[in-house]
């Protein structure tokens, strides 16, 4: 039967918002239909009745049987975006549904529904049963979270300039954490102009966010932002976990992986989102596989992903405060930033460290507004054809300068050393030498910080010499190491070394282990990456021991017996 026009046209935009549209959107046969009954359940839906809405919890993935269901995108200034209409053998969801978190669209019905529903548990049941089947289907879950980020639709819309309060901070949470947003400024937008009028903020209150439900936050922390758009759930509570995993850099993300892939229940808790700095790097071309390089945030959001397909749950953002070793309850305690409390038979730390700050005044006043300690492309866009400072003369510093550099009109990369050899990779030095807009300065540092309320100015001296200079900034990116994020063990027995790292496998006097390597003093609590005394700072190396930890994972449980609670 030939097409009409209307059918032909509406095609034809779905092949141009969907490039892969065939692998997005496939059609399942029969038989694969019949091969996913025994992971659902039979769900009817009369007209316009809503399988799912934005910001709510969604049920799993629905298999549609017979009928038509219809997919849009909203966002809290009302604006509804139409993405597609699904019928019969397609299959509604995104990758958020393998943990059940909330729906980033909606979905109506168009006239009667007939649909299969797999909840999230069975749902990753049928992922790992049915590989052939899985792997297209897990594809096209990826592929339609890309879609919703690219289409800059719906989402939380985040309103204000570039430069006030949180707004890049935000945004880039947002972005680390994979959460389509979109940005409007109200100097160019009306809508945006009359809710900033209708709600009159102060400065300190911009930039205002709406949320899809419509709720207005103004100049919110990350985490009342998580909270408000249903990032953090309260089911984990009242678990017992074989294993929780507190950091979801790569080493975090590893165990978590192979934890969860054989058979441990994992949680793995993070104060601001998966990749940890790994995830800020914008290219990573030593790692093994990946011959032309990967970004930071590439990497660790198939690791992310791979975590969840195989049952993970993924408590982002939320922090953890201490680790009550006393095992009163006859498990581990971990007390959250939430308030709240959770309970593991085992507990890996793999929270890594967190960004150095010098000794510069009034260092903390323009943080977001002008020093930033990651580049990614929110800040690339700050500081397009602008002369940028870049302090730090490790890997994560040399891959900033190389990246800032393809934006800004000059990198003026400050090192308190004289050269780069022993603290960056020989491909790093060379590329940096061979970019003309990279000026590196050897024996300097930074002195002071001026400006309004952004960055403006910035002070520096020769550490060779007395005088100090004046160079018109407006964006500082500071890489200069990082301590180790460990303050949430003191008072729980975990040992660490004088620089605040965590020591494992402590030996007995004959030079023993003790413990597996990569235990800590306290039995049933291990460390790896980073965070770890002695361990190699590198993403390969985590990875690596990530994957080894989980060994001494199950030889710890099966020796301790402890039953389930």
């Amino acid at each position: 039967m030939a097409m009409d026009e209307t059918t032909i046209d509406r095609l034809n935009a779905t092949a141009t918002a969907f490039p892969r549209h065939e692998q997005t959107f496939p059609t399942l046969t029969g038989h694969e239909i019949e091969r996913m009954r025994r992971f659902g359940e039979p769900r009817s839906y009369g007209d316009g009745e809503a399988l799912f809405e934005t910001g709510k919890p969604g049920p799993g993935m629905f298999v549609v049987l017979s009928g038509h269901v219809s997919i849009t995108q909203r966002d809290g200034l009302g604006r509804v975006t139409p993405i597609i209409d699904q019928g019969p053998g397609q299959f509604l969801a995104e990758i958020g549904q393998l943990s059940g978190r909330a729906a980033l669209v909606d979905g109506h019905a168009e006239g009667p529904v007939e649909t299969l529903l797999l909840p999230p548990e069975r749902l990753r049941a049928l992922l790992v049963a049915e590989a052939d089947l899985g792997e297209r289907i897990m594809r096209a879950l990826i592929l339609r979270r890309v879609s919703l980020i690219q289409g800059g639709a719906g989402g939380p819309v985040l309103i204000g300039s570039a430069s006030v309060g949180n707004m890049a901070p935000l945004q880039n949470f947002l972005a680390r954490n994979g959460q389509p947003h979109h940005v409007l400024d109200p100097e160019t937008d009306k809508d945006a102009a009359d809710l900033v009028a209708r709600y009159s903020p102060t400065r300190a209150e911009l930039p205002l966010v709406v949320c899809p439900n419509g709720t207005v936050l103004r100049n919110p922390s990350e985490t009342a932002l998580a909270m408000a758009l249903g990032m953090i759930g309260n089911s984990a509570h009242d678990k017992l976990y074989d294993v929780a995993v507190v950091g979801s850099g790569p080493a975090g993300l590893a165990t978590a992986v192979y934890a969860a892939s054989e058979g441990l229940s994992v949680a793995v808790f993070d104060s601001r989102a998966f990749g940890g700095q790994a995830g800020a790097s914008a290219r990573i071309e030593n790692y093994l596989g990946f011959p032309t390089g990967i970004s930071g945030q590439a990497l660790a959001g198939r690791a992310f992903n791979q975590a969840q397909k195989f049952g993970a749950e993924m408590l982002i953002p939320v922090s953890i405060k201490s680790l009550d070793c006393s095992k009163a309850s006859g498990a581990f305690t971990l007390a959250t930033g939430c308030g709240h409390t959770l309970r593991a038979k085992s507990v890996v730390v793999a929270s890594g460290a967190r960004y150095r700050r010098p000794a510069i005044d009034n260092l903390e006043s323009y943080e977001g507004r002008g020093v930033w300690y990651w580049a990614s492309p929110i800040e690339a866009k700050l500081c397009a054809q602008q002369d940028v400072v870049l302090v730090g003369g490790g890997n994560s510093a040399g891959q900033a300068a190389v990246y800032l550099a393809a934006h800004a009109r000059r990198v003026n990369m400050m090192i308190r050393g004289g050269g780069l050899g022993a603290s960056m990779s020989r491909y790093l030095i060379e590329r940096i030498e061979a970019t003309p807009n990279i000026e590196l300065m050897f024996n300097t540092e930074v002195t002071g910080l001026e400006g309004a309320e952004t960055l403006e100015r910035v002070r520096w001296r020769s550490r060779l010499a007395p005088d100090e200079f004046i160079m018109d900034i407006r964006n500082l990116f500071l890489f200069v190491g990082a301590d180790p994020a460990t303050g949430w063990l003191e008072g729980c027995g975990v040992q660490v070394d004088r620089g605040g790292f965590v020591m494992t496998g402590v030996q007995n006097g004959d030079g023993a282990p003790a413990v597996p390597l990569l235990e800590t003093t306290v039995p049933g609590v291990f460390a790896v990456g980073d965070v770890r005394s002695g361990s190699v700072k590198r993403v390969g190396g985590a990875i690596g021991e990530g994957a080894q930890v989980v060994a001494a994972l199950h030889g710890y449980l099966a020796d301790d017996g402890s039953p389930s609670l």
